[in-house]
């Protein structure tokens, strides 16, 4: 089946799906106005030599700190020196981003000298899943996007505009990486569960087991039958780090049998996760690189709040264009937005004119209302 990249888009934020016909392969959420910095070059300045962690602290642009360790090109460097970075994995848990000092030549001759700065940006996500799957035809919604993947002779050719990149059924699919439950064919469930410091995977068998005799036996082919779509729903929600899955009755011994299948499972996912054994519990661990934020990241907080508000009613647009609605939301909610100049601007082009925003302490902290604007 042909792939296909699919790129909504709405104000703020770019959504971008990866399809192998009608199948969701892959799924990026990303956002013009705070990039993730994956694969951005910086001229940085050493801040810290730290020997006991094996590596050193790099200033960075707006004062940002990142880490550089010892086997990507701290060793041997000294406090103040000037030095250009790459940015491999993107800020996380009150930590700063990763970093390495591993340039080419192109590279390493841009950085000159002077004071820490962005010197370019890193791919967007429409870039890398394109670079990625070079047969993909990119299907965009937005004609200024659209312009901006044509600039580039390698993307320009594949790039079309249609209507409406997310068809129904997409936008039901892609809502559901939302949630915590996951209804499954065979009846399971899994339940994810993302905590600071591992993602928990419960799979439940629900309906998926009946009341009769030979219940081992429907728990294996239970089992066997989960392990694709649990894959699948770890790459789709970018699930990273420590993943602990708890498979569904069974024996710690039994689940051990399933290692072959699990590892052939994760096989497809691009970011190569491993499984690491069974516990003694009989939980299968499984580690997966870290370089984007997950999904439920990127979900949570008044930001993507606002940001949702308003592909709502940019969704609406088509029907009324002379109608706009005032958004009521919380403080955190509108501030969030007025922070967010992009999302604004883009919200403001559609509409042709600026959208009210009103803060009501009363709303909880992420919670917004779409009424009537009387001017």
């Amino acid at each position: 089946m042909s792939l296909s990249l699919r790129v909504a888009c709405s104000p703020g934020e770019r959504r971008v799906a990866l399809l192998e016909g009608e199948i969701l392969l892959d799924y990026a959420l990303e956002r013009p106005s705070a990039p993730d910095g994956v694969g951005d070059l910086h001229r940085g300045r050493i801040a810290a030599v730290v020997p006991a962690m094996a590596g050193a602290f790099v200033a960075l642009e707006g004062g940002i700190q990142g880490f550089l360790p010892d086997s990507e090109g701290a060793r041997g460097r000294a406090e103040g020196e000037t030095v250009g970075v790459r940015v491999t994995r993107a800020a996380q848990g009150g930590k700063g981003p990763r970093l390495t000092a591993r340039l080419d030549d192109a590279n390493a001759a841009r950085v000159g000298s002077g004071a820490p700065a962005l010197l370019t940006r890193g791919p967007d996500a429409v870039v890398r899943l394109a670079t990625r799957h070079p047969t993909a035809e990119i299907l965009v919604d937005d004609a200024a996007v659209l312009a901006g993947l044509r600039r580039d002779p390698a993307l320009a050719a594949r790039s079309r505009a249609v209507p409406r990149a997310f068809d129904a059924d997409l936008e039901a699919t892609v809502e559901a990486l939302g949630e915590a439950e996951v209804a499954l064919p065979s009846g399971g469930r899994l339940s994810i569960h993302p905590t600071p410091a591992l993602v928990a995977i419960d799979v439940d068998a629900g309906s998926g087991i009946a009341a009769r005799d030979g219940k081992t036996a429907q728990h294996v082919a239970l089992n066997r039958a989960v392990l694709p779509p649990l894959a699948a729903q770890i790459r789709l929600r970018n699930l990273s780090g420590a993943i602990l899955v708890d498979l569904a009755g069974l024996s710690a011994k039994r689940r051990a049998a399933f290692a072959g299948a699990l590892t052939e499972a994760l096989a497809a996912d691009p970011l190569r996760p491993r499984l690491l054994g069974f516990t003694a519990l009989g939980l299968a661990e499984i580690v997966r690189p870290r370089i984007h934020p997950p999904l439920h990241e990127l979900l949570a907080g008044p930001h993507a709040a606002g940001l949702r508000a308003l592909r709502m009613i940019a969704a609406e647009i088509p029907a009324d264009p002379r109608r706009l609605p005032a958004l009521r939301a919380a403080p955190a909610v509108v501030t969030a937005l007025q922070q967010d100049s992009v999302a604004l601007e883009e919200m403001a082009h559609r509409a042709g004119r600026r959208l009210t925003l009103r803060s009501d302490p009363s709303l909880p902290a992420t919670a917004w209302i779409l009424e009537a604007d009387h001017g």
